[in-house]
């Protein structure tokens, strides 16, 4: 059953909360004396505060009570109100042709894609690129799982909500209470960020540009404040940096919660985790060797630049380093099979995950097994767990609906007339939170093309993809509206 006050009540507390978190480039502009972007910023909070208030005094005597399918209308529902508001800035600062595009970049910063639709860069106000890179930061852990760490002073529980939102087939509980684990997830996010900062600060980057960059990077989302991505600082020791951390937020931030337990064989014995080093060890190599062989770069550079992509991709970061759309095919291929990868459950990465990837290919070889020997009894293990066969079926199922997505997702944006390596990438890009791909879409490219239809339609992907799929469609199901 479905509690539209519980939902509105929600909405409303959470729009508060956002509305006390843009005071924080609000404060950056001011400092930085960008009037333009200072009102822009109060036109946005004070109509936040104004319906929150209203919403909240709609609801004062209505009792808490959150389903399955509230939790679903209330994630999906925050996320596109959340972009609409955060949206609001960039347009009301004109740094964006229309409100398709501002909405869109929203989207892709929450959403940690990265993909972009704003020209010049550079030249944009400090506290609009503040705030369009934070929404990278709060998008990685969730802006939804963060909120969960204060419901229990709303008389809610948050499972539901932790569950809804929260990437990858399984859910760690860290802790018996869902509050708890949201509130440990933070704050190891927030301890592994604020050490990045310092790390790039030692590398010659200033306060803003290290917490810029790090909001791209733990939110493996790839927003940089400038037109040329990393490759702007030109430094072996950012790129470094990034690519550690990169890998880092790929990882399941459960594991670095085991860590903190000196629980150590737990975490080398995952199963996930080990495969998602494999994948990455073997890219690297791989892209490495061909990149120095081809005379591209030298060693040295070869395996910089193919260590910085590679974990780039397979995060879903979407930062780059260098134009990686001149390397050989065999490079640029590479990169685009991890598109399909992303990182593990419970990172902040998109993508179909690691440990799908590794349930398929257990599957896929338990199928042929059973082909040869009928009777034999087979079992989906990855690492030392056991995959439970309801999991393996949603698995598959979440596997097909992704594909499904990408096929249907290229059919309608071809209409753009836009060449078809492009369009193609440009959705498994957007689907997959990725925000870099082939075709031209590299370093040098915006989604500033693409009709404003369009990108409605790439907000659409980007919204399904960092929801993984069921959240949101399931709204729109008969079942999901009957009592």
């Amino acid at each position: 059953m479905i509690h539209p006050k519980s939902v509105v009540r929600l909405l409303s507390f959470i729009m508060v909360f956002m509305a006390l978190i843009m005071l924080i480039p609000l404060a950056i502009s001011f400092c930085y004396g960008e009037s333009d972007a200072v009102s822009a910023f109060l036109w946005t909070i004070i109509p936040m505060l104004a319906v929150s208030v209203a919403g909240i005094l709609f609801t004062r005597d209505s009792e808490m009570k959150v389903s399955v399918k509230d939790s679903y209308l209330f994630v999906t529902l925050t996320w596109v109100i959340l972009t609409f508001f955060g949206s609001l800035p960039l347009y009301f600062t004109d740094v964006m042709e229309n409100f398709a595009q501002c909405y869109f970049e929203i989207m892709s910063g929450f959403t940690t894609t990265g993909a972009t639709a704003m020209l010049n860069i550079d030249s944009r106000s400090r506290g609009i690129l503040f705030w369009r890179n934070m929404t990278n930061w709060l998008g990685g852990m969730g802006i939804v799982v963060l909120f969960v760490a204060i419901l229990p002073a709303l008389g809610v529980k948050g499972t539901a909500l932790y569950g809804a939102e929260s990437v990858g087939p399984t859910k760690d509980k860290l802790r018996p209470k869902i509050k708890e684990t949201a509130l440990i997830l933070w704050l190891i996010y927030t301890g592994i960020s604020l050490l990045q900062v310092v790390l790039l600060m030692l590398g010659g980057l200033g306060l803003f540009d290290a917490f810029t960059v790090m909001f791209g990077t733990m939110g493996a989302a790839g927003y940089v404040p400038h037109d040329l991505s990393v490759a702007y600082y030109d430094s072996a020791y950012v790129d470094w940096i990034c690519t550690i951390f990169m890998f880092i937020a790929g990882s399941n931030f459960a594991l670095y919660y085991k860590l903190l337990q000196r629980k150590f064989s737990k975490v080398f014995r995952d199963g996930e985790y080990r495969l998602y080093w494999k994948i990455v060890l073997l890219s690297v190599l791989l892209v490495s060797a061909n990149l120095f062989f081809s005379g591209v770069f030298s060693l040295s550079d070869s395996i910089r630049h193919a260590a910085f992509q590679v974990v780039s991709y397979i995060t879903t970061t979407g930062f780059t380093s260098t134009n990686y759309s001149t390397w050989p095919l065999f490079s640029q291929t590479v990169l685009y099979v991890l598109c399909f990868v992303g990182g593990c459950a419970g990172s902040t990465g998109g993508g179909i995950k690691v440990v799908r990837i590794g349930a398929m290919m257990k599957l896929f070889k338990n199928s042929i097994v059973k082909r040869l020997h009928p009777n034999a009894t087979t079992v989906v293990r990855l690492g030392d767990d056991t995959i439970s066969s309801s999991t393996v079926q949603a698995i598959a199922g979440f596997v097909g609906f992704y594909i499904t997505n990408v096929i249907i997702g290229t059919l309608v944006l071809s209409l753009t007339g836009i060449d078809f390596l492009a369009i193609h990438t440009s959705v498994l890009l957007t689907l997959g939170n990725i925000g870099v791909g082939l075709g031209g879409i590299g370093t040098d490219f915006t989604f500033a093309v693409y009709p404003q239809w369009a990108l409605w339609c790439f907000s659409w992907l980007m919204l399904v993809g960092r929801l993984e799929l069921f959240t949101v469609y399931a709204i729109f199901t008969r079942e999901f509206w009957k009592r």
